[in-house]
């Protein structure tokens, strides 16, 4: 078995091989990937330390972007310095890349047969389902971020009023939901550290203005950098980041589609923000969901390949610390909020019944997301092969 101090031995054959696998079987989101890596890395073969890892883990989770793929990263830059990372994040990627851009292509096609769009729609009518899953499975973490600080009573009241305005941003101004984000994290850092300045909303928006309204393959980019740089949460939270735009703004897609893309992005394999690749294909083909994932995963690299030495002082860093006190639940609100205009886009009357069906599934029978969403699926199709209306 090798040995930590072994690891700069490990071939870029063997990660290549082992992370494009895990890339094809790591279905179920941030918790299977972390599962794969540690068992893959920490027990089976003894590369890396368990308490190292689970450093990582902590150290990935204060990044913005997806966690689980900075972790496969940095595990990579771990194991083989900088080509390791770059290797070890693109094999990650790359099977659900190619899966979802197939996907991509028969989903969004002109003309889908009707049993594609019985599909489509009987899996859409659970996104709103898996979107309250979703930010009830990250709220335990925040919270507990509050009880281990121990900090007072007005601090948890602060976590649901960031949550709350997380939630209302999410449902009624979609465009400036990252800015909501920011200013929520700006104010917890000027509550603990008794500042009078903090910085506002007002200081920020033209910047963000004149971006989101420049439009093509620049509106395209700023889209995805606001998942890859600019999120907090995982990877869930592209939906209220996104939808608005997407959907309203640019038109790439209409809601019926923005709920395609969202179940696509969770039941392929690799990582959630892979939902982008969806987003930017209908944006502008082939290109635009290559473009889109590049810019997404970008800021992932970039912070392991120079971010990962100092990793201790980051979780040492109480602005840090405070800054995701503030910005993290308002993230998950923000997730629980966009089932909102998820639920209001769907279109048909069967698919209602479904959206409770797989609230039931999640919630009480404590099911899994794919699950959920292969289900409601196939319900879908049966549907439209018995002549229901699915477009």
């Amino acid at each position: 078995m090798t040995t930590a101090s072994e690891t700069e031995h490990v071939p870029l054959s063997t990660i290549a091989r082992e992370w494009t696998r895990m890339g094809v079987i790591g279905f179920g989101g941030p918790p299977t990937h972390i599962s794969l890596l540690r068992k893959l890395c920490v027990q089976q073969r003894d590369w890396i330390a368990a308490d190292e890892f689970e450093d990582a883990i902590a150290a990935c989770n204060l990044l913005p972007g997806p966690a689980s793929t900075q972790l496969a990263i940095w595990c990579g830059r771990r194991l083989r310095g900088p080509a390791g990372a770059v290797l070890a994040g693109f094999c990650f990627i790359f099977p659900g890349l190619l899966m979802i851009l197939a996907l991509s292509t028969l989903f969004l096609a002109a003309h889908p047969p009707k049993f594609v769009l019985g599909l489509a729609a009987g899996a859409g009518a659970a996104v709103p389902a898996v979107a309250v899953h979703a930010a009830w499975g990250l709220a335990p973490a925040s919270w507990k971020r509050i009880q281990n600080n121990k900090v007072s009573h007005p601090a948890r009241t602060r976590w649901i009023a960031y949550a709350a305005v997380g939630a209302a941003a999410a449902a009624l101004i979609g465009p400036y939901l990252v800015l909501v984000l920011i200013a929520c994290g700006a104010l917890e850092i000027a509550v603990r550290s008794h500042s009078r300045t903090t910085p506002t909303l007002a200081s920020v928006l033209p910047l963000a203005v004149s971006t989101v309204t420049a439009g093509g393959l620049g509106a395209l980019a700023w889209e995805a950098l606001k998942v890859g740089a600019l999120s907090y949460g995982g990877g869930f939270v592209i939906i209220p980041l996104m939808q608005h735009d997407a959907v309203h703004t640019y038109h790439w897609m209409t809601d019926a589609r923005f709920l395609d893309a969202v179940a696509l992005g969770q039941i392929t394999p690799g990582p959630v923000v892979l939902t982008v690749a969806v987003i930017g294909y209908a944006a502008s083909g082939y290109a635009g969901g290559l473009l889109a994932v590049l810019v997404a995963f970008a800021p992932s690299f970039l912070f392991i390949l120079f971010g990962a030495r100092y990793f201790a002082t980051l979780r040492a860093n109480a602005r840090v610390q405070a800054f995701l006190t503030g910005a993290g639940p308002a993230v998950i609100g923000a997730i629980a909020g966009s089932a909102i205009p998820l639920a209001l886009a769907l279109s048909h009357g069967w698919q209602y019944p479904l959206l409770a069906a797989a609230a039931i599934w999640l919630f009480l029978a404590r099911r899994g997301v794919v699950s959920a969403l292969l289900i409601s699926a196939a319900i879908g199709a049966a549907c439209a092969l018995s002549g229901l209306t699915v477009s």
